[in-house]
């Protein structure tokens, strides 16, 4: 406060003391006593006259006044009691231009526009239920970090979702349309008593020769799931996106509706369009429906090769254990497994003991899949066994006697080959139509390599080596599934047998003279090529070059090259552009289900009961927006 040395109405000892000891004291001039208050005058407001009532023994009132008027301005320890009112007010200034400032900055940078895409990116990448969007909390966060801007709504939302959506769609019929070679993907998925049709599609760039993703539908299907149901939501969709005449192959599980749709209705496209057949449905023609109902075709299908590893697994592994002398051992060995799973999965203190003795998590399957069930047996073996004797007690389940853990031990080791051929199968970028012949035929070959020193599994072994080869067998007889392994560096012919290289020769010359020149670019003869690739410990077959002998020139002399090379790397084929137009028809191809599998499991927060009455549409539209985010542009512009 002001000097107030010889005023009258400073009589009181209490309030002088009080007004002279505050740090705020020169912000204020003393100008009347009102018996226990005081009026004084603000002299960060003047020009303007503002008079304040504070209490003489309180200065509760005057510290409110600077902190909602001069942003809370504190007294500076070398600001003298005769502080200039010009200070005061350039100081005033000053605080005045950085608050402008800092709500200038805000403004440009963020914008309710700007806002309300990264709410849509949100919801739409994380699967997030529309329901968050009328949370309080929600709606106050929004608000404090944007200086006040508000939260979309629901209707603003749904709007954005059906623009975002008819935005992806025209960019992906884009893309696809300057494609010539693609690969569907096609399954069910069933959650909450509902069922959904998934497909995706998948394409190899001609020049960086990397595997491209999109997702084409995710509908809902309604009422009895038949094998016309499941061929018309396919011919559809292909239809749709205008890419029926570019489909290679469709691969499905071996689920009877999929195989009873593609036995149906699958044909062979001709060469030229004039011939093209279809099959006529024979209950539409009796309904007497319109033509243009009738007119259905679906390309050929491609069985799941990690779905045929995985009924082997359970199926043909499950009928030798039963029928051989280790069934006993077996069944009491899982039982007890099995126990430790269930106490971990029920029981907070079983997972507990788990982290806490054997210094992990124990991984539990959840779900039938084998590989799961394979890393779960994995994480017990890896046990000590003083730790898993602990363990059992701690979670009062029967112990693991030493006969039945060198059971799961041999369990482990023998089928690894097995596990990582199904991890091989279920990778998306770097899978192919040609990795699976050879790695059904190495697969073979580690487990004949264990059978004579098992002690447990050898009976098993020789029945689900016989069990691939019955499973197999239309792949190993299929002449695209050759072509395919044959143009895939890694592989070339070295899986062959000798006696069946030359006429094989013969087949890649026949078919890469077919090739339509005006696709095949210029060889690049200054290439370098690598030789090294992760899975050649597994690729066991030998390494002796095939020595083919190829008088033609031309077509025959570049085929005639390729085979001869040693190069594993994808990028060898810029060399040889006739061998890369064949793998990219023969290998566009995938050899399972795993990305539309994956589809399905990114679903989030959306089948949930917060879903907020979620149209089956609108649900459809969030998961396309979200799995083809990274195929086409940003989401919401």
């Amino acid at each position: 406060m002001s000097e107030m040395d010889g005023d009258p109405h400073d009589s009181s000892g209490e309030t002088k003391s009080a007004m002279h000891t505050w740090r705020y004291r020169h912000h204020f001039t003393y100008k009347a006593d009102q018996g226990k208050n005081i009026i004084v005058q603000c002299n960060l407001c003047l020009p303007r006259v503002n008079l304040l009532s504070t209490s003489k023994t309180s200065t509760s009132n005057l510290k409110k006044h600077l902190d909602r008027t001069h942003l809370g301005c504190e007294a500076r320890p070398d600001v003298k009691r005769g502080r200039k009112k010009e200070e005061h007010n350039g100081e005033e200034s000053r605080h005045c231009q950085l608050k402008k400032l800092k709500a200038e900055i805000i403004s440009k940078c963020m914008t309710q526009a700007k806002i309300d895409e990264l709410i849509f990116n949100f919801i739409v990448e994380d699967c997030q239920s529309f329901y968050v969007l009328e949370q309080p909390g929600f709606r106050k966060l929004i608000s404090g970090l944007t200086e006040g801007l508000k939260s979309m709504d629901r209707v603003t939302l749904f709007t954005k979702v059906d623009q975002g959506f008819s935005r992806m769609r025209e960019e992906l019929m884009a893309k696809l349309g300057g494609i010539q070679y693609v690969c569907t993907t096609a399954d069910i998925w069933t959650a909450n008593n509902r069922s959904f049709f998934g497909m995706t599609c998948h394409w190899i760039d001609r020049h960086s020769l990397e595997r491209k993703s999109a997702a084409l539908g995710f509908a809902r299907l309604q009422g009895r799931i038949t094998h016309d149901t499941i061929a018309g939501r396919i011919h559809d969709i292909h239809v749709a996106y205008n890419i029926d005449s570019k489909v290679q192959t469709t691969v499905t599980d071996n689920g009877s509706p999929f195989v009873s749709a593609f036995k149906e209705f699958a044909v062979d496209v001709p060469e030229s369009d004039d011939d093209i057949g279809f099959y006529e449905n024979v209950g539409a023609v009796l309904e007497g429906e319109p033509e243009q109902d009738m007119l259905l075709f679906l390309p050929t299908v491609q069985r799941c090769a990690s779905h045929t590893l995985e009924q082997i697994v359970t199926e043909d592994f499950w009928q030798a254990v039963s029928q051989g002398p280790m069934c006993q051992l077996h069944y009491s060995t899982m039982a007890k497994v099995y126990s430790l799973w269930s106490k971990c999965h029920h029981l907070q203190v079983g997972m507990d003991a788990a982290e806490e003795i054997g210094k992990m998590a124990l991984v539990v399957p959840a779900v039938i899949r084998w590989n799961v069930e394979y890393c779960a047996v994995q994480k017990i073996v890896s046990l000590s066994e003083r730790e898993l004797t602990e363990l059992c007690a701690r979670l009062e389940v029967v112990r693991l006697q030493a006969e039945e853990m060198a059971f799961l031990k041999e369990y482990v080791t023998v089928f690894h080959p097995l596990a990582f051929a199904l991890e091989l199968f279920q990778a998306e970028q770097k899978c192919y139509l040609g990795l699976v012949i050879p790695t059904v035929l190495s697969l073979k070959n580690k487990l004949n390599e264990q059978k004579d020193s098992a002690n447990y599994f050898g009976d098993v072994i020789g029945a689900i080596v016989v069990a691939i080869d019955v499973r197999f067998q239309e792949l190993f007889a299929s002449t695209e599934a050759k072509i395919a392994t044959a143009t895939t560096p890694q592989f070339r012919l070295w899986w062959m047998a000798a006696s069946d290289r030359e006429e094989m020769c013969a087949l890649l010359a026949t078919e890469a003279s077919q090739m339509d020149p005006g696709n095949i670019p210029e060889a690049n003869t200054s290439r370098n090529v690598s030789t090294i690739e992760s899975e050649d410990d597994f690729f066991s077959y030998g390494s002796a070059k095939p020595t083919v002998q190829i008088q033609q020139r031309g077509v025959t002399e570049e085929i005639r090259k390729y085979i001869e090379g040693t190069g594993k790397s994808l990028e060898c084929l810029q060399d040889f552009p006739r061998v890369k137009q064949l793998f990219l028809k023969y290998n566009t191809t995938l050899p399972s289900t795993a990305p539309v599998q994956r589809l399905f499991s990114q679903k989030g927060n959306l089948v949930t009961s917060q879903r907020n009455f979620l149209t089956d549409d609108y649900f459809e539209r969030i998961q396309l927006l979200r799995y083809n985010s990274l195929v086409c542009a940003p989401l919401a512009e």
